[in-house]
């Protein structure tokens, strides 16, 4: 993150107003929207933090980008961004949004990463057991395959990891054996 610090601020504000007027779900799926974008389109993000572009070249592109797609306090909020030269911390902004809507919901993001698909059960399996572990939580799962792991599984909960995956496991016993912590000098 650039400035990690404004956008939690102005994800606050956003978060403030956005409940003063009873669009908090409105404008979470209209943050999720813009990250989605941020995230697919690098270009929209060189664009916003690009100084050589003025602002109503900026919001012209974004008109034509979000226009009806997003809320009117959506809007509103990103040509206040533009404005005020903030424009550039927009993803940013809108990660900080989502995350302090989960925050203030209560819902844990959990995300689960494995070597191959994994099936419907398995994930209403760990659903359930993660629920009775964070009670009065609810959760939100996520799922990634990633087959550089070979086998097994990453189980990230916030701050803490689970990592029983098949590729950690090598290296583990790559380190032990550069190590060579079971062989006396010849």
């Amino acid at each position: 993150m650039l400035n990690p610090r404004l956008a939690s601020r102005y994800a606050k504000s956003l978060i403030d107003i956005a409940a003063e007027q009873n669009s908090l779900e409105e404008t979470l799926k209209d943050m999720q929207l813009i990250d989605a974008i941020s995230k697919q389109n690098k270009d929209f993000v060189l664009m916003m933090r690009s100084p050589v572009i003025k602002a109503d070249k900026k919001n012209a592109i974004i008109d034509a980008v979000l226009n009806g797609k997003v809320g009117v306090l959506t809007q509103q909020f990103i040509k206040l961004l533009i404005s005020k030269g903030r424009e550039q911390n927009i993803d940013e902004i809108a990660q900080s949004y989502i995350q302090q809507y989960r925050e203030s919901k209560k819902i844990r993001m959990v995300r689960l990463t494995t070597a191959s698909p994994v099936d419907s059960t398995v994930i209403d399996t760990l659903k359930s057991k993660l629920k009775a572990a964070y009670t009065g939580d609810s959760v939100e799962f996520e799922t990634k395959v990633d087959p550089a792991l070979l086998g097994g599984f990453i189980l990230d909960m916030g701050d803490r990891q689970l990592d029983a995956s098949i590729q950690r496991d090598l290296n583990d016993i790559k380190k032990q054996f550069t190590k060579n912590l079971y062989v006396s000098r010849f």
